[in-house]
């Protein structure tokens, strides 16, 4: 025999060789893949049966205990676990339920409350309030987390009933804020709002904190030190989470404007109108936080306002005035269950202190802003802040008109929008 037919022999054996491995291969592969669907379809088997397990249980633990059978109470006492498991759901739901609902101190609590409050206030050396979007709701701006609020409403699949903002002024609890400050008992606002309203009280900038920014400013963070523009509109229409241009031109040095809030998911960077500045000053030497119309949900989350770094007898004392739940509730020194203008009209009182009315000629918004140039007037769709004079010669249907139109888009509106889409859907 020739060595090329050994070689040949040994070229055939392997791949004999070969083939029987690929096809070993195949099979263990064939093997592997019905197995893993064998294991997929045996736990959506299994998820199936502790879906219907679960429902079962939550059906025969509705039912009266008179009314459970033989076989209801067998059933019940086999899934002990799913029974532990639905009855701490029960609770959570009912915990958060409890949460939600708003409580209101009858008129003689209220009044001692706010009693013992401004005995506080008189004797604090530095105060500082912190405020939410419920010092605005008499100013016709819904809040976010009430029973009525724009995220309650949308997580139930409502729309939102329709709110212009510029025609929103400072309540009675601005007022008194302001007021407050005048005559040194105040010394720092911190606000979660962007509604404008405390600036357009008065309230000085060194003063306040806007945490969250301010609808009626954008600013150039291009030039150096940033360029601030105030207008008399709603300067957040064209923009979001993330997308802060405002579509205007820097009259320095042409840049795009961008808007000032921030959006969930973001972290202000901006000097002003945030202050985070001013604020954790403010924080560190305050002996005593008011907080008016706030869940608290997100002011929380900023430790360098509420001084836990200090052992609990050196922290400033802090008092609440709202309606429902909040998670600073147990280590606050009093909770004042009752809306906020009722509560500052009570402590306006009993401090002897006039609460001013509001008056739009006075309004320093019409001082501060910058007017647009002629190329930009139709650079937005929003209604002006109406002058003194303006609106006293504005008619009546041009009110109303202006009552009916719904806010689209920017920092308030995107609830509105959102809240169509899914209706229209």
């Amino acid at each position: 025999m020739t060595p090329l037919f050994f070689f040949a022999a040994n070229l055939a054996r392997s791949a004999s060789l070969a083939r029987t491995s690929m096809d070993a291969n195949t099979n263990r592969g064939s093997s592997a893949r019905a197995e893993r669907k064998q294991q997929e379809k045996a736990k959506i088997i299994q998820r199936e049966k502790q879906r219907q397990t679960v429902k079962t249980i939550s059906r025969l633990l509705q039912k009266a205990e008179a009314e459970r059978t033989q076989e209801d109470r067998a059933l019940l006492l086999e899934h002990q676990n799913t029974v532990q498991e639905l009855s701490r759901r029960q609770s959570r739901r009912a915990l958060l339920k409890r949460k939600q609902e708003e409580v209101f101190d009858d008129a003689e609590d209220l009044r001692a409350k706010v009693k013992q409050l401004a005995e506080a206030l008189q004797q604090a050396k530095h105060v500082v309030f912190y405020t939410g979007a419920g010092i605005s709701t008499a100013a016709s701006i819904p809040d976010y987390r009430g029973p009525n609020g724009v995220w309650t409403q949308l997580q139930k699949g409502q729309s939102v009933s329709a709110s212009d903002l510029s025609r929103a002024e400072p309540t009675l609890t601005h007022m008194c804020i302001w007021m407050l400050h005048k005559v040194k008992m105040v010394q720092h606002v911190v606000s979660q709002n962007c509604d404008g309203l405390h600036l357009r009280s008065g309230l000085p900038r060194h003063a306040l904190s806007e945490l969250h920014g301010n609808m009626f400013i954008e600013v150039c963070d291009c030039c150096s030190p940033v360029q601030e523009f105030i207008r008399l509109f709603d300067v957040t229409e064209r923009t979001a989470l993330h997308r802060h241009g405002t579509g205007r031109l820097c009259t320095h040095c042409r840049a795009e404007l961008r808007d000032t809030i921030v959006h969930f998911g973001e972290r202000g960077t901006l000097d002003q109108p945030l202050n985070w500045k001013g604020a954790s000053e403010a924080a560190q030497q305050t002996d005593l936080i008011l907080c008016l119309g706030s869940s608290l949900k997100v002011l929380k989350k900023y430790s360098c306002l509420w001084c836990m770094n200090r052992p609990a007898n050196k922290r400033p004392k802090l008092y609440i005035v709202n309606l429902q739940w909040t998670p600073k509730d147990n280590l606050a020194t009093l909770k004042i269950h009752g809306k906020c203008d009722a509560v500052m009209s009570l402590l306006m009182e009993e401090l002897g202190l006039q609460i001013p009315v509001y008056n739009r000629s006075q309004d320093p918004i019409f001082s501060l802003a910058k007017p647009l140039s002629p190329q930009e007037q139709k650079s937005h769709t929003r209604m002006e802040i109406a002058p003194p004079a303006a609106l006293q010669d504005a008619s009546p249907d041009t009110q109303a008109q202006g009552e009916a139109t719904a806010v689209q888009g920017g920092w308030f509106g995107r609830g509105y929008t959102k809240a169509r889409r899914k209706k229209k859907t």
